[in-house]
């Protein structure tokens, strides 16, 4: 006798991503819509009344509508194709630049990074704006995800021909297998956090001709994030 119900889980769990990525999409335009119409009508109600406290709950309404539309946004964006629009960028500038960007993001949290930067003159073919994405992602990851004592160590450089660049985590303890990282979206979801942060990063690098993989050091109890990107000669633009 077939299990009905066991052979529906089955074709729910194999639903293709692309089939997924296009929920998501549709709905994130359709809820987004419905947001846009509480807005405009709580704009309208705004003008008929001047009682100061119905006013300021309906801007607190508008702000959270505000707030579900940009997260929508985000969602809608975490799962779009990756298209990027390469500029010529040479190696240390395109550093300098990331880290004045991650300084500015956690600014409360900076200076609990240490850096080690050793490019050579060499220029990369990159997205600055995706790769920001990317930066930003790998770090905001170091620091919320079961952070052990001690600094994040991040290096950079030139690795055969390669732009090569490491984040170090400490991390006493992890259970997490790093066999396909990057490669399972929507696994760990928590509040506001939906596990499609690291398959973005990936689809990313891997748009700019990279490598993203990690591994986890056991001895030294350190979570090893690794990002290569293709580079070319400093005269080659």
């Amino acid at each position: 006798m077939t299990d009905n119900s066991s052979e529906s889980r089955s074709d729910l769990s194999s639903v293709p991503w692309g089939d997924t990525v296009r929920f998501v999409r549709q709905l994130s335009h359709d809820l987004r819509n419905d947001l846009n119409a509480i807005e405009l009508q709580s704009t309208y109600i705004a003008e008929l009344t001047q009682d100061q406290e119905l006013q300021s709950e309906i801007k607190r309404l508008r702000e959270v509508t505000s707030g579900l539309n940009s997260t929508l946004q985000r969602l809608s964006r975490a799962v779009g194709e990756v298209i990027p629009n390469m500029i010529s960028y040479r190696a240390d500038e395109f550093l300098a630049d990331m880290r004045t960007e991650i300084a500015r993001k956690f600014s409360n949290k900076s200076e609990e990074i240490n850096w080690n930067v050793q490019l050579q003159d060499v220029m990369l073919h990159v997205d600055p704006q995706l790769l920001q994405e990317v930066f930003v992602e790998l770090f905001a990851n170091a620091f919320r995800h079961h952070r052990g004592d001690g600094p994040l160590l991040a290096r950079a450089e030139i690795s055969s021909n390669r732009f090569l660049f490491t984040l170090h985590e400490p991390k006493p303890e992890f259970d997490s297998v790093t066999q396909n990282w990057g490669r399972e979206p929507l696994r760990y979801v928590s509040q506001r956090h939906y596990g499609l942060g690291l398959n973005r990063v990936r689809a990313i690098i891997e748009a700019h001709g990279g490598e993203l993989r990690a591994e986890y050091d056991s001895k030294s109890g350190r979570l090893i994030t690794m990002l290569r990107l293709p580079v070319s000669s400093a005269d080659h633009t």
